[in-house]
């Protein structure tokens, strides 16, 4: 897989040079926006911790590292130690793909469990957050998190990339 990326990579590079050079003025920004790429899992910092005195909301980010905006997946890819599946977008229809410009963040939250005493509850010891479902992300205990010994999960979901923690907190309802 490091192989076909790195193969990619430039002849992407030389794709969007060739539209940019043969696009009208008006087209170019269109024609700029087409040639960004995929962001490199090396090049993200990913970040996640739990809201303070709520340990059932994970505030998580993405910092683009790179000289150059890059895309990510509208939504992060959130999984929770062995369980099966990712928590879901909310709202539904996550699709698609978020601009991350060079050196600055995104910011989503994940309400890991609606209710902390529903019975059906899971617990898992490490939670795997991601920018891009191709990703492997990285990993966070619950220690780190600060959700306590374990992180209580039933039908997790997360919000849509956003532009600050502010607009993440809005998404997920736990601001106005």
């Amino acid at each position: 897989m490091r192989i076909r990326t790195a193969v990619a990579v430039p002849a992407a590079s030389a794709a969007a040079a060739v539209l940019l050079s043969a696009a009208p003025q008006s087209q170019a920004v269109t024609a700029a926006r087409a040639a960004d790429l995929r962001c490199a899992a090396q090049s993200l910092a990913v970040r996640a911790k739990a809201v303070s005195g709520d340990p059932t909301v994970v505030r998580v980010s993405v910092t683009n590292r790179s000289s150059r905006a890059c895309l990510v997946d509208r939504v992060p890819t959130v999984t929770f130690g062995d369980l099966d599946g990712a928590a879901l977008p909310t709202p539904a229809g996550g699709t698609g793909t978020y601009r991350l410009p060079a050196g600055r963040a995104a910011h989503a939250d994940v309400r890991t469990i609606g209710d902390p005493a529903d019975p059906e509850a899971r617990r898992v010891a490490v939670v795997t957050v991601a920018a891009s479902a191709a990703q492997r992300g990285r990993s966070f205990t619950a220690a780190q998190l600060g959700t306590g010994p374990r992180v209580l999960v039933w039908e997790p979901v997360t919000t849509w990339w956003q532009p600050t923690r502010a607009a993440a907190d809005r998404a997920a309802g736990l601001s106005r």
